[in-house]
């Protein structure tokens, strides 16, 4: 095939072979398609998502050993139930869910700037039609762009908030980096204000602090045990053992426990710490 080039000559040039064979090789590269992983993320390839459940990297980082077990005795009868989803669940059965006695549910949105989950629509969207209060939560990558545009692009693409009572804040995912370093690549100091930067953000953006989810382990090792979210930012903590355990620094207390997470086969499961009804306050921010 001749390729034209520009100007008053206006004359055709023929493609050199290992030309033509590139251009070939080009042709022959797949289209990004919306809710797949893209390289646009600071140059990095998300291999991640497809194996996103919530807590994933802690489970396998801290050796947990009841990461797919079932609710601590201690639990029974207390708090709300509740479970959270990704792109690895596919099509969840919220009707059935919700008879088993599921009350909320937080689905994941968005991972970096370049990744939202293909499965959002119908597990966000279905969660609250089968009568559940449901929320989004965006998994950090800290070392691929800065907090505040994590922030906007969270809630431009399914973590904004509304004050319909059924809809809780945005959560952020803090865990290990699981394309590299735990930490992300970031001292301690940085880590607090990339956290900072995003929780600010989102709070300009949406009207709501999100919640943090993190583990103790992790919080400690990668922003020094940082007190400075406790009074602001609700607690989402992932122990997956017979109690939730020390809490990281600025927290009295939990809003989320996770106490498992095997991501099979709807979701790994929460309890609220507190009644139906306060459930109902945080969702609706008073």
């Amino acid at each position: 095939m001749p390729l034209r080039r520009s100007g008053p000559a206006r004359r055709t040039v023929p493609l050199a072979a290992g030309t033509l064979v590139s251009l070939l090789s080009v042709l022959a590269l797949p289209l990004a398609l919306p809710g797949l992983a893209t390289a646009s993320d600071a140059g990095k390839k998300l291999t991640h998502p497809e194996q996103d459940w919530m807590g994933s990297t802690i489970a396998a980082r801290e050796g947990v050993n009841r990461a797919g077990g079932t609710e601590p005795q201690s639990m029974h009868g207390r708090g709300v139930s509740g479970v959270d989803v990704s792109s690895h669940n596919k099509h969840v059965g919220w009707f059935s869910l919700r008879r088993s006695g599921v009350r909320f549910a937080y689905v994941k949105a968005t991972e970096g700037t370049s990744y939202t989950n293909p499965y959002f629509t119908q597990q966000y969207r279905g969660s609250y039609t089968s009568g559940m209060i449901r929320g989004a939560y965006h998994f950090a990558l800290p070392d691929h762009s800065s907090g505040s545009t994590q922030a906007r692009y969270f809630a431009e693409h399914g973590g904004d908030w509304s004050r319909d009572g059924r809809t809780l804040p945005g959560a952020l995912d803090m865990e290990y980096n699981p394309y590299g370093a735990s930490c992300y690549g970031k001292s301690t100091k940085g880590m607090v204000g990339w956290i900072e930067d995003f929780v600010d953000t989102y709070r300009e953006t949406t009207g709501r602090n999100p919640l943090i989810y993190t583990s103790t382990t992790w919080w400690k090792r990668c922003t020094g045990n940082a007190g400075k979210f406790g009074r602001t930012n609700p607690l989402w903590i992932p122990r997956y053992g017979s109690s939730v355990g020390a809490l990281p620094a600025g927290w009295q207390y939990h809003s989320i426990w996770q106490h498992t997470s095997s991501g099979h086969p709807i979701g790994d499961r929460n309890r609220f710490n507190g009644t139906f009804s306060r459930l109902k306050v945080l969702a609706n921010g008073h």
